[in-house]
């Protein structure tokens, strides 16, 4: 039996004892060159790219075939023929987007830009806000529109003040000047500092990142008077006719961010509407970049691949027409991947797996010592009701609505958007579709979904090293084992803990639970801000940001060893290449987060992204005493943690 362990990626120059991730993959880092369209590379990315080349496969044997035209088949071959003809592209030069920005041009007021702003939402153009269909998290028998910030062309509003993105900004004007003078926008230049003072405005009424990990303080539902009451310079009326919405969709709504609209309601009244103008046709040329002339694609790259990322070079044509065929026809080039790709008997060992994971998760809620009897009821409760989701949804989306020309690449991405946006506002007023997903099977990815009380695993991900059928159970349980538990366990993190098993966003915690939680997680969090990755030295992790993510990967630690311990039984663990059951679980972990980053971005993920550094999740186990027990560390050693300072959960 293999042990399941990567024996070429290991470094036997560096201890396990002092450096985990270094220890597991330190051969694979040094021999391995980042590819030039890529920020970073590593276990994500090798399966994606695996994945990637199987529906490239799929999508061109379809086109090849002949499929009757209007069917899905002719669909998804026709999508993918309109993006890969370059020639048609470059004849058409700025052309497809020439009649929206004619629209912007006229915008006289508030009211005709927040209809335009509507009209343009179905095309896939965002906004200063978005608007997007979800389970109400008070009643999660119901759908209802939430209301998020948005507004902006950086990744986040700390882009806008925060010093070390200082270079960034100053890329940024420039670029949108370059942007707007490829399609004639009298004026670019002023055009272009007009849209950065704008967005700068916009960015300043933004929550922070943190705050919006808050599912208490992002949830003020408000009937349509009071939301009108809280901007009244929206006219939402307009905004709604021009998205084809009835004014019931809006009857109730969620806003995520109250301050965030106040703002924009005071911009929209203050600013001319000639900024607005300007703000506008910036983001419509951005958002359809893509599908137009390679000289719209190649600066778009070069500031959001290379000035943002570090990235040289854009991918493949072929590899960004695989990637819009999926967000356009995604579910439909899943079903025929299941075929190929997902035997039956990966998902009954995946079953076995899920049903350990949750045994070990009974067994610790069951006693774990912070955890009172009153809140312990409900975490079994949550537990008992909780739903797994392995490979591919039991009934396939329908895509009849959506009309393919191979012709017209632009119309086509416009024409997706709009059917995405007529099927989501279509949910209101309807039963919640808890057999929905919202992944392909051909993601490489998992998510919990606190609304539901689902984890959901894509087959995609379900192969070496996540999950290997012949190999050892150690390297299983410490791959896709520990990301089972660590998706079961956002179900009890900071966040998810506050939603109970029915997904309805309630508190069933005492107070002294509550505080008990909240120092381990205060904890976790202190203890990753003092973190800095490999990647980018000098620049440490946010504690605060990323410590749901930091629980959800001890929880998956803790749960997926326990759940190996489990699945023994009563036999002793085999000795496999020289290691022993619980080093090779470690080690099994330590090698799914194998991968190097940019430092450009490193430092960009730092910044906008909840989960930690690659390195740093590797290095997770340092607070686990089994860890510590597997490879007898010591102090002095680098993995080394006193007991009092190592922050165990579950």
């Amino acid at each position: 039996m293999r042990s399941g362990i990567d024996q070429d990626a290991v470094d036997a120059t560096v201890r396990p004892q002092d450096d985990l991730f270094a220890h597991a993959n330190g051969a694979w880092v040094a021999r391995t060159e980042i590819p030039d369209d890529r920020g970073r590379y590593g276990t994500f990315d090798l399966l994606r790219e695996a994945a990637e080349e199987h529906v490239r496969t799929i999508v061109e044997e379809v086109a090849a075939g002949s499929p009757a035209p209007g069917s899905v088949a002719a669909k998804v071959g026709d999508l993918y023929a309109a993006f890969l003809d370059e020639q048609t592209v470059e004849a058409l030069g700025a052309g497809p987007v020439l009649a929206d920005l004619e629209r912007v041009a006229h915008v006289q007021d508030a009211s005709g830009l927040l209809g335009l702003l509507g009209e343009l939402a179905r095309d896939g153009v965002p906004g200063p806000v978005l608007p997007f269909v979800n389970t109400d998290d008070r009643d999660p028998d119901r759908y209802v529109v939430y209301l998020e910030q948005a507004g902006l062309g950086l990744p986040d509003e700390s882009y806008y003040r925060a010093p070390e993105h200082a270079a960034t900004l100053a890329a940024y004007a420039p670029h949108v000047a370059r942007m707007l003078e490829l399609v004639g926008h009298p004026g670019a230049q002023a055009a272009a500092e007009r849209v950065l003072a704008l967005e700068t405005r916009l960015a300043a009424g933004h929550w922070d990142k943190v705050t919006n990990r808050d599912p208490v303080r992002t949830y003020t539902l408000l009937e349509r008077a009071e939301l009108d009451a809280l901007a009244p310079q929206v006219d939402w009326s307009a905004f709604l006719a021009g998205m084809h919405a009835p004014e019931a969709a809006f009857a109730h709504v969620v806003v995520r961010q109250p301050d965030y609209l106040r703002a924009l309601g005071a911009a929209l009244e203050e600013e001319p509407v000639e900024v607005w103008r300007d703000w506008l046709a910036w983001h419509v040329v951005h958002a359809h970049a893509p599908y137009l002339s390679s000289a719209f694609v190649e600066e778009n790259f070069d500031f959001y691949g290379r000035t943002l990322s570090g990235v040289p070079r854009i991918r493949a044509r072929w590899k960004r027409g695989v990637s819009l065929v999926e967000e356009a026809l995604g579910e439909a080039v899943g079903q025929l991947y299941v075929e190929r790709h997902f035997p039956p008997a990966a998902k009954e060992a995946m079953l076995e797996l899920v049903g350990n994971i949750v045994e070990a998760f009974r067994r610790s809620l069951s006693s774990v010592p912070w955890m009172g009897e009153t809140t312990r009821a409900e975490a079994l409760a949550k537990l008992e009701a909780f739903t797994p989701k392995i490979g591919y949804p039991d009934r396939w989306r329908d895509y009849s609505a959506l009309v393919v020309d191979r012709d017209d690449l632009l119309g086509t991405v416009r024409r997706a958007a709009a059917v995405e946006l007529d099927r989501n506002l279509g949910k209101l007023g309807g039963p919640v579709d808890r057999g929905e997903w919202f992944m392909t099977p051909q993601t490489v990815n998992a998510y919990y979904n606190p609304g539901m009380n689902e984890i959901v695993f894509p087959a995609a991900i379900l192969q070496p090293p996540f999950f290997d059928a012949e190999a050892d159970d150690a390297a299983n349980y410490g791959g896709i084992g520990a990301v089972i538990g660590h998706e079961i366990g956002h179900g009890f993190d900071d966040q998810g803990s506050q939603f109970d098993g029915r997904g309805e966003l309630r508190d069933w915690w005492t107070a002294q639970d509550r505080a008990r939680f909240q120092a381990l997680a205060d904890a976790l969090v202190a203890q990753f801000d003092r973190l800095e990755t490999r990647d980018a030295p000098g620049r440490k992790v946010n504690g605060a940001l990323t410590v749901g993510e930091n629980i959800g990967d001890l929880g998956g630690l803790t749960i997926g060893y326990s759940a190996y311990r489990i699945s023994l039984g009563q036999d002793p663990a085999p000795q496999l290449d020289g290691l022993t059951g619980p080093q090779r679980f470690f080690l099994g972990w330590a090698q799914i987060w194998r991968g190097k980053a940019r430092t450009a971005e490193a430092e960009r993920l730092l910044a906008i992204d909840p989960h930690s550094p690659t390195d740093l999740r590797a290095n997770a186990p340092r607070n686990l005493t089994e860890f510590h027990e597997a490879f007898g560390t010591r102090p002095g050693d680098g993995m080394w943690l006193s007991e009092e300072e190592r922050v165990r959960v579950f």
